[in-house]
């Protein structure tokens, strides 16, 4: 059954979504902080390589939404990644889905609330305190996040849009007006397999890509779920198109110096009218893993019940609090871990990896399994998400520790 069945008869009402609707959310959570590390991956691997690994990421993505959305189709009582993995995988397949949600969602959290730092650290000068700034993300955030149905983020959805966009622009139009002289740029280039994976799955694991971790919860609150591929062709299109464009401009003239963000590469002044535009952007994103987090958690505790459809002082004491731990949780693992950096990329290389990719294809088989093209194409989703996960793994865990000294040589005097 679906878990917000006979919606039109209650108090809180969640199929209020259209596809249109649907997209804003998902480009406001997509197209986010982790689009400004995509310069840098020019400047390590070069510009070709660069554009046709967004491409191919892009189309991927696109392909592992069908897989998804056609899983949720046939199962209309998924609303989580938990419920897939019950079908799957069974009771412990439900709980390590469960988990990796929760954590992998939390890790954005923090990781929009340290873009929101760096924001007020830019437009600051400085002299705003680290914690204070990401206090002050993190209360906004909370605010955001707690309305109980999506349909009432929507017209904040707009605003992230508009303000990620409005950034992304002003930065290419800041990089033309000031190029760097003497700047080098690359068609491609020679590099280590670590840095260069390091360089691609540091943005690619944690923002531009993963929309599948929230996509069966987007989906259960569409007045149509049929309409649901509308959303993932208009998110990708979008995205793909934005990230390549935005890319190659502030490669082209800021060349490979470029820094991540990529806003720390322009001048002073608008570097400042960037991150304070962002900034939109960034709160309201955290904002949406919070409310991921309070929602998942909730259904699980409430499912079927009187608190998930009416207004109970019950389910809006256990609602908020769900909010106010997953902020206070986010905040920090944000200030108050100093390895969080190291933490973010292991968990999108252990979520992400098999959230966006390879959980389609096993999602695949049990509806598809006589098609023998799908059932190719589902094995090979698995494998790229195995591979994804095992070296991101390994590069975000070891290399980048010992590159960095965080990890000592064996057998060292």
């Amino acid at each position: 059954m679906d878990v917000f069945d006979n919606d039109e008869q209650h108090q809180i009402r969640y199929k209020t979504l259209s596809w249109q609707l649907v997209s804003v959310l998902m480009i406001a959570e997509i197209v986010s902080n982790g689009m400004l590390s995509l310069p840098n991956t020019l400047a390590v691997v070069g510009i070709v390589p660069a554009l046709i690994l967004i491409v191919f990421l892009g189309i991927f993505a696109l392909f592992t939404a069908k897989l998804l959305i056609d899983f949720k189709l046939n199962h209309p009582n998924v609303h989580t990644m938990g419920d897939a993995g019950y079908i799957m995988f069974g009771p412990i397949g439900r709980e390590i889905l469960l988990a990796g949600t929760i954590i992998f969602a939390i890790a954005c959290v923090g990781a929009e609330l340290l873009s929101g730092q760096q924001a007020l650290s830019v437009l600051s000068n400085g002299r705003l305190c680290s914690t204070y700034s990401v206090l002050i993300c993190g209360a906004i955030t909370l605010l955001i996040a707690l309305p109980r149905t999506l349909d009432h983020l929507t017209w904040l959805g707009l605003l992230s849009v508009a303000a990620i966009t409005i950034a992304g622009i002003l930065s290419m139009i800041g990089a033309g007006v000031n190029p760097l002289p003497g700047r080098v740029i690359s068609a491609t280039i020679p590099t280590s397999f670590e840095n260069a994976f390091l360089s691609v799955t540091s943005p690619v694991t944690q923002e531009p890509f993963h929309h599948a971790f929230r996509f069966f919860i987007l989906i259960s609150e569409m007045k149509r779920p049929q309409d649901a591929m509308k959303a993932a062709w208009s998110l990708q299109g979008f995205a793909t198109i934005f990230y390549a464009v935005f890319s190659i401009v502030n490669y082209a003239y800021i060349g490979n110096i470029t820094q991540s963000p990529n806003f720390f590469s322009l001048p002073p002044k608008w570097a400042k009218a960037c991150f304070g535009i962002a900034f939109v952007n960034f709160l309201f994103t955290g904002g949406l893993y919070i409310h991921t987090v309070a929602k998942v958690i909730f259904v699980r505790l409430f499912r079927h019940s009187l608190h998930v459809h009416s207004h109970t002082a019950l389910g809006w004491t256990v609602w908020t609090l769900l909010c106010i731990v997953g902020v206070v949780i986010g905040v920090l693992l944000a200030i108050a871990v100093p390895i969080f950096s190291y933490l973010i990329g292991i968990a999108a290389a252990l979520f992400a990896a098999w959230y966006t990719y390879g959980l389609a294809g096993f999602f695949w088989l049990p509806d598809g399994r006589h098609q023998t093209v799908g059932t190719m194409l589902a094995v090979m989703t698995i494998l790229a998400g195995a591979f994804v996960c095992v070296a991101g793994t390994y590069v975000f865990l070891i290399y980048q520790s010992y590159a960095a000294g965080a990890i000592g040589k064996p057998f060292a005097c």
